[in-house]
């Protein structure tokens, strides 16, 4: 097959598989420039699907780099009126968000902190009746990455300039499933054995899990009604869609108060253009009380003081340390394929979908059955090959979760 066969599969598997655009519904696409020629196949796809309009929000890494260095500081507490008007219009019209990560992972390295979180802070406030509908599943979305050389750079620096990118392509094809003769078969089978996996656990019903490995030591409490889910979500109308291609997790929602002992990060994070690396976090009854790091410390406890819920968690997610991703020993400086590589953690909000009825309940209701709100939702890696996790069961029982990384069952 060749590139541009295989793009034609990539946007063909976004369209289907990942928002699942169904007829008359309509498209929003986020993308930096660079990625042209696979959005275009994209916009081709959704038509042919049937999409009713296809909008192009385009970004510019040099300009948002001039942006941060140049602009005054007011700029940085301004999140523009029409932006969200035209969000809540894709909500109301029941649309499908499709993002496309080709972004270089040190954009902004640099750059005051204060200017950064400042803007992540007003954006997701302005967006928050978005983002909730996001969080509930309200609405289709889908992120998927294509290349860029500043990116594919930092993945691959021992490879001469010019094999890089393609280096980067044939990886994200690879954990794509994009080689396989009939991806979107693949694809269901797989998310079919996700699936069996996030029941079992709901089933399972434990009411704690503690983890244990390469710097970390921490229990986690699950609240009661808690449910599994996997990177497979159905919209209010019952259309499938796959928020994270790749995704190889299963995850559910802590209890916000319920979290303690200490937790190390086992990958980069790479937030807004910035590498935070080498941290350690300590948890006493669910809140951040110290925070350490190598790289990013300044930046990591912005993050964890943006509001009052940042400090706490919104996600613990399993993913073995044999996931085809972690199996091809690459370190993506990207969240999109890192934490589909390892266990993470969220700290911020919860997704209200990981309790049931927890898409009606209202904001009280959800801090009463232990759930976390905030701006942030940042996930970072904290699994290895020799972590090992146990469930500890509503009567006191202890089982193995996780052995040396993988599955113990």
């Amino acid at each position: 097959m060749d590139h541009t066969e295989l793009l034609n599969r990539y946007a063909e598997l976004a369209v289907k598989v990942g928002v699942n655009i169904q007829k008359g519904q309509y498209l929003w696409i986020g993308a930096p420039l660079g990625t042209e020629d696979f959005v275009r196949k994209v916009v081709r796809k959704a038509y042919e699907a049937g999409a009713a309009a296809v909008h192009v929000q385009w970004q510019d890494e040099k300009i948002t780099r001039l942006h941060y260095d140049l602009a005054p500081e007011e700029a940085f507490s301004y999140y523009p009126d029409w932006l969200v008007q035209a969000h809540d219009e894709i909500v109301e019209k029941r649309g499908a968000i499709l993002q496309i990560e080709a972004e270089d992972p040190d954009l902004l390295k640099g750059i005051s902190t204060e200017r950064i979180t400042t803007y992540s802070k007003v954006k997701a406030e302005k967006l928050d009746a978005f983002y909730e509908a996001i969080e509930s599943d309200k609405i289709s979305w889908s992120i998927v990455a294509v290349p860029s050389q500043k990116w594919a750079d930092k993945v691959f620096p021992e490879l001469p300039l010019d094999k890089r990118t393609e280096k980067l392509w044939e990886t994200i094809f690879q954990t794509v499933r994009l080689y396989e003769q009939d991806p979107v078969c693949a694809w269901q089978k797989h998310m079919s054995k996700l699936e069996e996996r996030a029941k079992v656990l709901t089933e399972r019903n434990y009411a704690k899990l503690h983890y244990r490995g390469d710097g970390t030591d921490i229990s986690v409490e699950l609240p009661e009604d808690h449910l599994w889910l996997t990177g497979s979500s159905k919209n209010q109308k019952g259309h499938s869609f796959i928020a994270n291609m790749p995704t190889e997790e299963v995850y559910t929602v802590p209890h916000r108060l319920g979290v303690n002992g200490v937790v190390s990060n086992t990958k980069p994070l790479a937030y807004e253009g910035n590498i935070i690396d080498g941290f350690t976090l300590t948890f006493k009854e669910g809140r951040v009380v110290d925070v350490k790091a190598e790289t990013g410390q300044e930046l990591l406890e912005k993050i964890i003081a943006m509001d009052e819920g940042a400090c706490y968690l919104g996600e613990v997610a399993l993913v073995p340390d044999q996931s085809p991703i972690s199996m091809t020993g690459t370190l993506f400086f990207n969240t999109l394929f890192d934490e589909n590589a390892s266990n993470h953690f969220a700290l911020g909000s919860c997704y209200p979908t990981c309790i049931k009825g927890g898409t009606e309940m209202n904001d009280l209701e959800r801090e009463v059955h232990g759930l976390n709100d905030s701006v942030v939702h940042e996930d970072f890696m904290i699994g290895s090959s020799e972590m090992d996790i146990d469930g500890i069961s509503q009567d006191g029982t202890i089982e193995p979760v996780f052995r040396k990384g993988n599955w113990a069952f």
